[in-house]
Parts: structure tokens; C-alpha cells; sequence
């Protein structure tokens, strides 16, 4: 698939055909819709997803209590969703207090995440987070590798101090020559898109595929429909209809390799959408000014397209 070339996405170079091994089901989780997988003391309520590579937490936050990490492998990353959201960040070296919204990475070892206001919370792993799997709602569905999927590399650590790392997204304004607003860590890349308001489009929808990671993404609020497609491979039995999923938010879309999709914002309200991928994305890293934090997180050998 091609992008228009008004689609920043057209400077990307194009995936590789793919390959004929069948494609593994895309995965819808409707928060909204199921009940949580855990609720704490005070009260916090938290669904637990993975992907191949990742591990997501999606928790409604109540005001004093705390998610800790203890011997975490790698680093984390937090997403504040709403204004109202107010968190302490405290390591063995800082305890720093972040205001949403906001992208957080947690550096590896001991951290303890106090909430100062109730809200939305998100917390991103990498599947070097070993503890966390069996936690996760669909875990059964990688019980064996899907292959597809390449294996999780972490990229390099960030340069300087590896202390918590807060980046306030207020200070980052939609600029024209970069696609969304992305962060990356060593272990994950966050793309935070502005909200629509109201409905996309479909006259200007951007069906696309990737060869060999999968896309995970977050309906914040409003209403998506994912359009998704499994490519045929030579085997009549692996194919599958086309899905047209609507989901509300707060959800998540987990888009399988090589599928070919697009989302489609549907509310009439705002609707907001975060695309999340573990680890980073090559292709968006090799692309001048798209990456806000490049500075601070070098690419690794070969990330340069």
C-alpha cells in the first residue's frame, strides 16, 4: 500500500512483500466493556493486555495509592492522559513529580509510582518484564511465538543521566514536518496524535502494513472503527474476512504483522488516539526532526534506512 503524498508517511520506505506465513488475529479490548482484571486496596481499577513484545496496564489511578516496580530489567514508560493527572516518580536516586499529560520513562530497577490525583494512568513494559506476563487478560494468545513478529531487541540506554525522564506534551506542538509527536525510549516508541474533532474523513484514510512488528493502539477518548485486513497467503485456510471493528474508549487495537489497516475516528466529540510499538520503530527514527527525544536515545547500528 502507498500513502498519499500530502501523507508524511510517503517519505517512508516501503515495506517488504509479506511473507507466507499466516498472519496471527488482531485483538480488540474495550475497556469500557470488561471488567478489570485487578482492583487495588484503595480502589484502583487496572486491565492487563500484552502484545508479543509488550506489556500494558490500563488503570482508572485513585489519589494515594502507588504501582512499584521492584528489580524492573529495563525501562518503563508512563502515559498521564489527562490534565488532572498528577504523579510522583520516586527511584532510588529521585522522587519527581510529573503533571499530565505527559510521556514519563522509568529508569530499570526500584520505582515506586504515587498518584497525587485520580485519573487515567497508563504503564508500558517490555516483555523482558517477565512477572507481568502471565498477568495480562489474553496471555494464552502467546503461548507460542507468533513468527511474524520479530524478536525484542532493546535499543541503546539514554545518553547522560539515566535518571526518570518527563516530557510535558504542552511543550511539544504539532509541527508540520514531523508525523504525530513520538518519544522513544530504549525499549518503546510512543506516538501522542492531537485529538480529532469529530469524525475523519473517509475520503482520506491511509490503509498501510508492517512486515514484522505490531501496532498497538490507544482510543483514548472518543469512538475509532479499525479497519483490518489479513493478507492471503498460499493456504485458503488462513485467510480471513475483513474486520471493521468499532470500539469506544478507553480500548485498545493490537494489529498484528502484515495486516493492512487504518483507524477511523467516529465520534462526534473529540476522539484521541496513541500509537504505541515495542521496541522503537527504525523507520520513523531514521526520519530528520520526527523523533522529539532523538537526542537523548541514540539509534542503533543499523536504524539509519
Amino acid at each position: 500500500m502507498t500513502y498519499d503524498p500530502q501523507n508524511l508517511r510517503s517519505r517512508l520506505t516501503p515495506a517488504e512483500p509479506a511473507s507466507d506465513m499466516a498472519a496471527a488475529a488482531p485483538a480488540f479490548f474495550d475497556f469500557s466493556q470488561l471488567e478489570p482484571d485487578e482492583i487495588s486496596g484503595p480502589g484502583s481499577r487496572t486491565w492487563w493486555v500484552r502484545g508479543q513484545n509488550f506489556v500494558l496496564a490500563y488503570s482508572w489511578a485513585v489519589e494515594g495509592d502507588a504501582f512499584a516496580r521492584k528489580d524492573q530489567p529495563d525501562e518503563y514508560v508512563l502515559l498521564l492522559l489527562d490534565q488532572a493527572g498528577v504523579v510522583s516518580v520516586a527511584t532510588g536516586a529521585e522522587d519527581r513529580e510529573v503533571a499530565g499529560p505527559a510521556v514519563v520513562v522509568v529508569p530499570p530497577g526500584d520505582s515506586e509510582i504515587e498518584i497525587r490525583r485520580s485519573g487515567p494512568l497508563v504503564r508500558l513494559f517490555s516483555c523482558r518484564a517477565e512477572d507481568l506476563l502471565a498477568t495480562c487478560r489474553n496471555a494464552g494468545d502467546y503461548a507460542e511465538a507468533h513468527p511474524n513478529v520479530a524478536p525484542f531487541q532493546a535499543w541503546s540506554g539514554p545518553l547522560g543521566d539515566p535518571g526518570v525522564r518527563a516530557y510535558r506534551i504542552e511543550d511539544y506542538p504539532y509541527e508540520p514536518s514531523r508525523f504525530g509527536r513520538i518519544f522513544r525510549s530504549s525499549t518503546l516508541m510512543v506516538n501522542w496524535f492531537d485529538p480529532d474533532q469529530g469524525p475523519r474523513n473517509p475520503d482520506a484514510l491511509s490503509p498501510h502494513s508492517h512486515p514484522d512488528f505490531e501496532q498497538c493502539s490507544l482510543a483514548v477518548e472518543g469512538e475509532y472503527i479499525h479497519h483490518i485486513r489479513t493478507p492471503w497467503t498460499s493456504r485458503a485456510a488462513d485467510w480471513r474476512e475483513d474486520e471493521h471493528r468499532l470500539l469506544g474508549s478507553p480500548s485498545i487495537a493490537i494489529i498484528p504483522p502484515p495486516a493492512v489497516h487504518t483507524s477511523q475516528s467516529v465520534g462526534h466529540v473529540r476522539n484521541h488516539l496513541i500509537d504505541i510499538f515495542c521496541p522503537p520503530r527504525a523507520d520513523f527514527s531514521a526520519q530528520p526532526g520526527w523523533v522529539i527525544n532523538a537526542a537523548e536515545y541514540p539509534d542503533p547500528p543499523g536504524a539509519s534506512l
